[in-house]
């Protein structure tokens, strides 16, 4: 899973949110290291709908602009909670391999 498409379903795991909420949510979860351009984005979320991690939820028209909103499914969800186990193990070992290059 690429960073971008984990950063996005992060972003949905609290809901249904629309391009530019999802954009401004994974500037914030990545502190600003992340910064999705409109076309990055909707090629992420493609990717996720089609693999069937993320889905359309409905379309609303706010000012006189169509919005679509996106939600995690539950298999994105156990996508993205095994990453984030596997995530975890490689940053276990490599702090594991520094702290033992550190005592020598």
């Amino acid at each position: 899973m690429t960073e971008q498409a984990l950063l996005v379903l992060t972003a949905l795991t609290e809901g249904p949110r629309h391009g530019y909420a999802i954009v401004q949510n994974v500037d914030a979860l990545s502190e600003g290291r992340t910064r999705l351009r409109v076309g990055t984005l909707y090629g992420v979320l493609d990717r996720l709908v089609a693999e069937g991690l993320a889905e359309p939820d409905r379309d609303e028209v706010h000012q006189g602009r169509l919005r679509r909103y996106y939600r995690i499914t539950e298999p994105g969800v156990r996508a993205l909670t095994a990453e984030v186990a596997r995530l975890d193990a490689t940053v276990r070992a490599a702090s594991a391999a520094l702290r033992a290059r550190e005592t020598g």
